[in-house]
This record gives structure tokens, sequence and C-alpha cells, in this order.
């Protein structure tokens, strides 16, 4: 070969964004059947959201024993309801155990990927260069990008500002000032954590969430000796858990009955928990439990009535060098700032950074019938692309690690069937996918996420449920135990394996 000769990029059968949960579990199916693959991570390690978000109290809101892999139960759990290191150990040595780290680029951002149609294969663009593949996962999680809500004069704080998800732990917190911006999950566990280091804290709130009693505890040392020597106990746990969680999903989500007598007595747990009518005012919310994501938290409640703690509740009208300014002009001094703002969930910048067969952009795709996928998976225009935890896989009452396992199961049977069928390419059918979004959105405009009375992130701009399963997580499992080949144009072909570079 001439010097001069440009040399093709390296190839993979499959290249999967991201080594989270999605990535990792993706990954670990593929090595059991035998296929070629490579795991795109931007970072330096795996872990996803749990090796970014580290913040103090950060922990898992589902019990340990659900969210976790169903093929690699953990018997050395410390608590009902994990910490993020934890979680995030758990995560690397999976990866280790099953042998699918020496397949991960760490460093490898993907910063564009499209769609070849005359190759019929995947150019995807990353920071460290370019590959190719013949079908992609998209495997990044909806809780991937922190989102900064834009605020006037923002930029010309002359304090420290972060996000939860991107917490400096080099900054030192003791006798500051501190304004936190949300109200959400991560501000319910970060606030009590840093509220006895301030000097005074300032929780703007935009709307008060519920917040249940947390029931964690210790899982002492006989049980996990017991897990160990039996596993098929923790396998029980795990269905128990599994199962109560689809039961009360039915009362939460579909009967307006049991949630208002839900929220009466959360109002009630409310009014011993909070002494101060006035600050009792703010935080008894006006929409119904569920609409929004229910928080646990023993502490947030005592924290916040602390006299070095002021809960605002007027709307944040700018930011100024030294403070942040809210309704009438009042000005509230801190030192810094904390984002407990959440993710770009429905608005994820990755769709416009993946290009289909027509050259539009997943983003594009989607500005009109906003972020919707086939089985939360497969998008018209994009052959051989698949999401994992994508549109309308989330879940409001349980593991979404169960959905995750679910759409890679589907994923896998769909590999199996393109090798057994001489399929080069699959890519859903229009229709197929438009009976699914329009099935997706009848289920969800029935449910307390969309009619509950408040705006959340579970919705997008326009008001569609973009976000959520509206069903029991058996029915998708389902639904997702074969690919239906019927639902997806083929085109026939074989994989060309002489001239793979090395990935």
């Amino acid at each position: 070969m001439s010097r001069d000769e440009p040399t093709s990029p390296p190839h993979v059968r499959v290249a999967i964004v991201g080594a989270g949960f999605a990535g990792l579990g993706a990954a670990v199916a593929l090595e059991r059947e035998g296929i070629e693959y490579t795991v795109l991570e931007r970072s330096t390690d795996v872990g996803g959201t749990w090796r970014d978000n580290h913040y103090p109290g950060c922990r898992c809101d589902v019990p340990s024993h659900l969210y976790s892999f169903s093929f690699e139960p953990n018997p050395d759990w410390t608590e009902t309801y994990s910490p993020q290191p934890e979680l995030f150990a758990y995560l690397r040595q999976t990866a280790e155990k099953h042998g699918v780290v020496k397949h991960i680029r760490f460093d490898h951002e993907v910063m564009h990927a499209a769609w070849d149609v005359d190759a019929r294969r995947w150019r995807i663009e990353t920071t460290a260069g370019l590959l190719t593949a013949d079908i992609m996962m998209l495997g990044n999680g909806p809780l991937a990008e922190p989102a900064i809500p834009d605020i006037p004069g923002l930029d010309t704080f002359e304090g420290t500002t972060f996000h939860s998800a991107r917490w400096r732990h080099d900054h030192d917190l003791g006798g500051e000032r501190v304004g936190v911006i949300g109200t959400g999950a991560s501000a319910i566990q970060f606030v009590p954590e840093i509220q006895p280091l301030v000097d005074k804290l300032s929780v703007f709130q935009r709307t008060p969430p519920w917040v249940l009693p947390h029931p964690n505890r210790r899982i002492t040392a006989l049980e996990r000796r017991l897990y160990r020597r039996v596993p098929v106990l923790q396998r029980l746990v795990r269905t128990g858990v599994y199962w109560s969680r689809e039961i009360f999903a039915g009362f939460l989500v579909y009967n307006p009955a049991v949630l208002r007598v839900l929220e009466k007595a959360i109002a009630v747990y409310i009014g011993m928990r909070i002494r101060d009518p006035r600050l009792r005012e703010k935080l008894i919310p006006r929409y119904r439990p569920g609409c929004k994501r229910l928080l646990l938290s023993n502490n947030y409640y005592p924290a916040i009535q602390r006299d070095n703690v002021e809960v605002i509740s007027d709307a944040i009208v700018e930011v100024r060098p030294h403070g942040v300014v809210t309704a009438g002009g009042v000005e509230h001094p801190v030192d810094t700032i904390i984002f407990g703002t959440g993710f770009h969930v429905t608005d994820n910048p990755i769709a416009e950074k993946v290009q289909g067969a027509d050259g539009r952009t997943l983003g594009e795709h989607w500005s009109a019938s906003g972020a919707q996928a086939y089985m939360g998976t497969a998008v018209p225009g994009f052959p051989n692309f698949f999401l994992l935890a994508g549109p309308n896989t989330g879940i409001g009452h349980t593991s979404l690690v169960h959905m995750i396992e679910a759409q890679i199961r589907y994923v896998i049977d769909g590999l199996r069937q393109m090798k057994e069928q001489g399929v080069a390419s699959v890519e859903v059918r229009q229709t197929a996918w438009q009976r699914w979004s329009d099935e997706v959105q009848r289920k969800a405009a029935r449910t307390v996420w969309n009619s509950g009375g408040c705006a959340s992130w579970y919705l997008d701009a326009e008001g569609r449920n973009t976000t959520l399963w509206p069903g029991y997580t058996f029915a998708f499992s389902e639904r997702a135990r074969h690919f239906d080949m019927v639902s997806y144009e083929l085109r026939a072909g074989t994989v060309d394996t002489e001239s793979r570079g090395s990935c």
C-alpha cells in the first residue's frame, strides 16, 4: 500500500455510545453473543449517571436489589437504597467481571454520527478520531446533560456556580452564603448535607415537591451472608420488590380516588413535620402526587427549618454579581450558586449530533412529533440505529434497569434474526412507529403525569409525555420479548468482514 494512499477508518459490527447501565448492559449481552462491538465513552471511566453524580448525600431512590442487572445480583449492598459510591463500584465490577472493559474506548466523545447510504454503515466522528459501524446503539441515557436555566445576569455573577451533577468538591462551602436553585431529587438529597456547613442557605423553590418518608435501612451482615450462600433468597426479595411496585403503579398512575387519599395523607404528614404555618404553605404542592417525581427523604424537612435556611418561593428575576434577585426586587446575597435543576431529557443535545439516511438529524425528525421511538428503541429514517432508555421507557415507580434489559433483549434478538436471514439493515416502518406513538400518547393522556396539574420534565414543550412508559413494565417486557421484523423495512446483504480495521 502506498504511503499516500488513504486508509479506511477502523470498523466494528456494533458501536455502543455510553458506558452507564445501558451501555454496559448491551456490552455484556453482545459479549455473550460473540458479536464484535466497541463502547464509546466520553469520560475516563464507566458509570454514566453514577459516575457523574457524586454530590453529598447522593443515592438511588429505587431499592438496591431491583436497581441492578438481573444477571448480576449483588449480595453485598449495605443499604436497601444504595448510596452513589456503591452503585459506581457495582458498575465497575460488572464491567470487569464480564470482560467488557477491553472493548471500551475512553475519552471518545461522539461529536457527529451519520448513516452512509451507499456503504450502509454508520460513520462516527469522535474526539479521538473516526470509525464506522454496521449498527449503532445509543446508550447515553436521559440524565446525561445537566440543564442550567437561562437566567438574566447569570454571566455577571462573581461567585462560584456549579450543577449538582458537576459537584465541586474542591470548593469549600464552609461559612458561605449559598443559593440552591431547584428543589428536585438531587437538591432534596444534598441540601441536608450542606446545611450544617454553610452560614446561610437560600433555597429557591419554583414548585414544591411531594416528599415522603424514606424507608431506607442498613442491610445486616447476616442478610448479606444469606444472600451469598443462598442466592435464590435475594432473587425472591427482588421479585417481591418488583411486584409490589407494579401494584403500587396501578394505584398511583390510573386511580384518581387513591391519589386523593394519598394527597391528604402526605399533606397531614407535612403538617406534622413543618411547625411554621407560613413555611408549610410554601411546601404543600398544588398538584396531584406523582404528577412530578415523588421524592424520599427523612432529613429534608428538618434541614430547611434550621435557623440558617430560608425557602424562597418567589420567582427568580435575575442574577447580580453578588446575589439572586426575586420578584419584587428583593436581592438575596449569595457567594455560591448550586443548580439542582435536572437534565436535558426531552431536548437531549445528542439528538442534534445523529444524522439519518435523509440527512436530517434526530432532533430535526423530532421537531414536529416530539421525541418518540418505536418500542422506545427505533426511529424511521435511522437504519441499524437503536436507542436504549429511549423515549417513553422512563419509569416513575420502579427500576429503569428493568426497561433497559428488556430493550437489550429486543435488540439482541433482532441481531440474531438479521444474521439468520441475511439482512444487512433494518429500519422501522413509519406506520409501525406512528401506531406505537399514537398508542403511547393515548395511554399517557390518562395518567397523573399528564393530568395531575403540574409542569414536569416528563413533558416536552408541547405537553407531550415523551419520557415515561404509561403502563406496567411487565407489559413492555412481553412486547419486547421478540424483535418483530414485520415492523421493519429490511435490506438484504452480508456484512463485509474483510476490510475491517482494528478498533
